[in-house]
């Protein structure tokens, strides 16, 4: 009889000292990725600019005038969405010479005058600070190139999603693991030292390929090494880890001004995991499927002695239990109607939460207020979501929760969109114009209400990791997870346009967008069928035809009874468990 490894985690501790540490270690994965993935809240931040006049900058330097008096001089005032502010990216076309541009000549009226395009660059006034918006003049007509940085690094996380399932097949997931976290230090400086912007995106796209491509390898190394029933603890628990990374991230850029050495500081982690070539284990799983049956024999003896714990002589007989599963292939995904239906709906999910999440996060960088601040509060309402998971799957079940989280972070958005960023509802521009102040006005609700968006939106985007893995059978599920997925890499692709091209023509369309797709998503979660209690599904056929899954599972312990002499049965056993 042979014994699976499943079997020997009985004996060698599910999950022991041993696992523990393993897993303390690649928790820490999941910090730099938060830098990664948001960090161009920080890193390509634009600041308040206008055009700039070299007369004007030479007066500004030889009269001491403040930022806010040249920008006056240089910018015309312009009408956005019902204020009076001064343009970013026009300029009175002056000719100050036959003007004349004193010290004394901050009250000059210039609302008269013509208006041209800037043509000597731009002022931004960022207090000493350096974005790569700032230091490529990534604003006005090339501003849609910022959205760029955060597209090429979503296309590397596709190409690295797609990817990793082979590397990670083929060379263990140990080795794509280490070979992931070189190419993450290696890109990562050269992004750091990137001489133009176009060196910068393509960097940045090998970047995001490593990086997808190494997390996703150390999540598969250690739900392979705990007992089933903590792998998903330990999957919620390895996420929430990314939480901690978003906390962290505004601390880091508040006292790093540059964008560049910011990018360094993100990036050492990953130099630092090439050391846990000595502290981590290869998967014995992957092990044993690649008849490496010594290997994985000496690596689980090695855990068991950390765990203190003894094998018996079962693991002389280990194999691999998944030697004999059936090749999968893109249309069993999509052949039949409930496999089509859940391949659908999970897509859209993953696609949803990806855009919601990142649209959010990015907001917060187009916002008035204090984007540190804010970004560090906005981040702190991520923990409850994983608390708030583990709390409820196993009580109210998966679909609710799922379709809750939905709902609330679609309504959120909704809420955020329409209140008002100050009390008065109405203002008229004066003529000649006049520069029109913000009042703080209820700027606080709108803050509140959007953090509670981002604890629904953090809700759906972890617990459909696992639900995709309860609804698609045992032979197909990695390949179903895989293609749901990428998905969500297309949302990254697709959210920084949607944000920052829609809120050039209002500030709040981007939200209206998440709210809607964060309804729809929430109504088809709604469809999906209830896995709370469920087994895991092994073929096609328990998903087209769960009752017959349910019949088989509650006819079994009742067949194995009936095969025992009733002697050999005791009463005070449940059936179940025998």
């Amino acid at each position: 009889m042979t014994t699976t490894f499943d079997d020997i985690l009985e004996e060698a501790g599910k999950f022991g000292r041993s696992q523990k540490r393993i897993f303390a270690l690649l928790c820490m994965v999941s910090m730099p990725w938060a830098g990664v993935y948001v960090g161009i809240v920080f890193q390509g931040f634009t600041p308040t600019h206008w055009c700039r006049d070299p007369d004007v900058a030479e007066r500004t330097r030889e009269c001491g005038w403040s930022a806010e008096d040249a920008r006056r001089l240089t910018a015309p005032l312009v009408n956005v969405s019902g204020l009076m502010e001064h343009s970013s990216c026009e300029q009175h076309q002056v000719d100050w010479n036959t003007t004349g541009l004193a010290c004394d000549s901050l009250d000059l009226d210039l609302s008269g005058s013509p208006r041209t395009g800037c043509k000597h660059g731009w002022e931004y006034d960022y207090e000493g600070r350096r974005s790569f918006v700032t230091e490529f003049d990534l604003v006005c007509s090339d501003a849609w190139l910022v959205d760029m940085f955060q597209a090429t690094l979503n296309i590397g996380f596709l190409i690295g999603s797609i990817a990793i399932g082979y590397l990670a097949d083929r060379f263990g997931r140990k080795s794509s693991f280490l070979m992931a976290s070189l190419l993450n230090g290696v890109a990562g400086i050269l992004v750091a030292v990137a001489p133009n912007y176009l060196a910068l995106l393509i960097l940045r796209l090998l970047y995001g390929f490593g990086v997808k491509s190494g997390w996703v390898a150390g999540y598969v190394l250690i739900t392979e090494i705990v007992g089933v029933e903590y792998r998903r603890t330990v999957g919620v628990v390895y996420q929430m880890f990314f939480s901690v990374g978003i906390l962290l991230l505004p601390l880091l850029a508040y006292f790093i001004t540059d964008w560049r050495w910011l990018q360094v500081v993100i990036t050492m982690p990953y130099i630092l995991f090439l050391s846990y070539y000595w502290f981590i284990p290869e998967s014995p799983r992957w092990l044993l499927s690649q008849n490496k049956k010594a290997a994985a024999v000496k690596i689980t003896e090695a855990m068991a002695k950390e765990n203190r714990q003894t094998l018996s002589k079962k693991i002389e007989s280990l194999s691999d239990d998944n030697a004999e599963s059936l090749t999968a292939s893109f249309m069993d995904l999509i052949r039949t109607p409930k496999m089509r239906k859940h391949t659908f709906i999970l897509s859209f999910n993953w696609f949803t939460s990806a855009v919601v999440y990142q649209g959010l996060i990015m907001r917060l960088g187009i916002l008035e207020g204090n984007v540190y601040v804010d970004f560090l509060i906005s981040g702190l309402v991520e923990f409850p979501a994983a608390f708030l998971i583990l709390f409820t799957i196993e009580r109210i079940g998966r679909r609710l929760p799922f379709a809750t989280a939905n709902f609330v972070a679609g309504v959120s958005c909704f809420i955020t969109a329409f209140i008002p960023d100050s009390e008065s509802s109405q203002v008229t521009a004066p003529d000649p114009p006049q520069l029109t102040l913000r009042p703080a006005g209820v700027l606080w609700l709108k803050t509140l209400v959007a953090c509670i968006g981002r604890l629904g939106i953090t809700m759906t985007f972890e617990m459909v990791v696992f639900v995709n893995t309860e609804l698609y059978p045992t032979f197909v599920r990695n390949l179903g997870v895989s293609v749901c997925s990428t998905l969500c890499d297309v949302g990254g692709i697709v959210a920084p346009f949607l944000l920052y091209r829609l809120a050039v023509i209002w500030l709040e369309l981007p939200l209206i967008i998440f709210g809607s797709l964060a309804f729809v998503a929430g109504g088809l979660v709604l469809m999906l069928p209830e896995t709370r209690g469920v087994p895991l599904p092994d073929t096609i056929e328990d998903i087209e035809f769960p009752e017959r899954a349910k019949q088989r599972a509650a006819q079994a312990p009742q067949q194995l009874a009936n095969l025992l002499p009733s002697d050999d049965v005791s009463s005070n056993k449940d059936p179940t468990t025998v």
